[in-house]
């Protein structure tokens, strides 16, 4: 199958971060052989504004200080989320490179600039059988380099390769979504789903953020009682695998992009309600041993002001900063939800992990292919 075949088929179904016009995403992993991690790269076009939240208690970022309001560069050239837990952050140097080669950065003299490449990582170290195998520098590097707009690889793909939750054992990984609203503004988010917490319901086993799809053909359903009863008993769901290698460091990430003309403080805050759909979709969320924190980039092609609905009360230009706000966290919900269906069971020396659909085949949504996206 060549590459526009597989176009064809394979569709992001709650739509991407992507579908932010000009926002790209390039994704890498090395599985087998003692590895099981990645990089996630996120190239927006030039001039974005950029800002972060960090909620939880055990973050691995690089250059988020940068990020806050009033410091002296408002505007980022890329993203980088990676697994290999601090180790990781190396991935960053990377996509870094990559763009100073395009020119991308800021200028600090002729020819010459230092592009703003923030990072955060999840923790999968020892997931794939070496503690000792994470990413560097190159695999950001290639990361970078496969970025492209278009269809998004989700599950286990990318900086989601080695990621799982643990309350109950499950594989975790990529994510995406996208949320439209009026006036042509486009909200889109990316998720690494890596949290300590559980996406389910302790009664039933179904998606806490299932309520939130609002699309019927797209929510996942509630799994049978007799697959939640055998999914309760399989001590597998709260053990480590066959190395029973226990899950005690975790850590959700997310980019949230929008092509509205947001301020630096706006941006800010879009970062901070995107994690609103964080606590939607897991319980318990931001502990001490999550570094769950939220990339917000803004593009600033598209007026604000017509975003919110005409039923929203208030100026124009606050309600509509406010729905773009509130349809990040929307976004990352959808984004969530996907990350959760689409990883797939992974089994290493280290790990046996499912994905969701394989303990409870009967939650797929009716409209959901299950088409898996190819690893790179």
């Amino acid at each position: 199958m060549d590459e526009q075949q597989i176009a064809d088929v394979l569709v992001n179904p709650y739509g991407a971060l992507t579908d932010v016009p000009d926002v790209l995403v390039g994704q890498v992993e090395r599985v087998g052989g003692g590895w099981l991690t990645g990089v996630t790269a996120v190239i927006p076009p030039s001039g974005t504004i950029g800002a972060v939240d960090v909620r939880g208690g055990g973050p691995g970022t690089h250059e988020t200080d940068a990020l806050a309001p009033g410091t002296l560069v408002d505007t980022v050239d890329a993203v980088t989320l990676a697994g290999g837990s601090s180790f990781g952050l190396a991935a960053a140097t990377g996509v870094q490179r990559w763009c100073e080669e395009q020119g991308r950065g800021v200028a600090i003299g002729p020819e010459a600039v230092v592009p703003v490449v923030p990072a955060a990582i999840v923790f999968d170290l020892g997931k794939g059988g070496d503690l000792r195998n994470r990413p560097d520098a190159d695999l950001g590097y290639a990361a970078a380099t496969e970025a492209a707009a278009g269809v998004v690889r989700t599950g286990s793909v990318g900086a989601g390769t080695g990621a799982s939750f643990s309350l109950p054992r499950l594989k975790g990984g990529v994510g995406t979504a996208s949320v439209r609203l009026p006036g042509g503004i486009v909200v889109g988010a990316l998720v690494v789903a890596n949290a300590y917490g559980s996406p389910c319901l302790d009664d039933t086993g179904a998606l806490l953020a299932a309520q939130y799809v609002t699309d019927e053909t797209l929510r996942p359903g509630v799994p049978s009682p007799a697959e939640h009863a055998r999914a309760q008993a399989d001590p597998a769901a709260r053990r480590g695998g066959p190395a029973e290698q226990p899950d005690v460091l975790n850590t959700t990430l997310a980019v949230v992009a929008t092509n509205a003309r947001l301020t630096h403080p706006q941006t800010q805050r879009m970062a901070a309600a995107a994690h609103d759909g964080l606590a939607r979709s897991v319980r318990p969320v931001h502990t001490l041993v999550d570094g769950d924190t939220i990339f917000a980039l803004a593009t600033g092609t598209a007026d604000v002001v017509a975003a919110a609905p005409e039923s929203w009360p208030g100026a124009a230009e606050i309600g509509g900063a406010a729905a773009v706000q509130a349809a990040a966290a929307d976004a990352v919900t959808l984004a969530m939800v996907d990350a959760i269906l689409a990883a797939t069971r992974v089994r290493t020396p280290a790990v046996d992990l499912p994905g969701y659909l394989d303990r409870y085949p009967s939650a797929r949504p009716t409209g959901r292919s299950d088409r898996s996206f190819p690893s790179a």
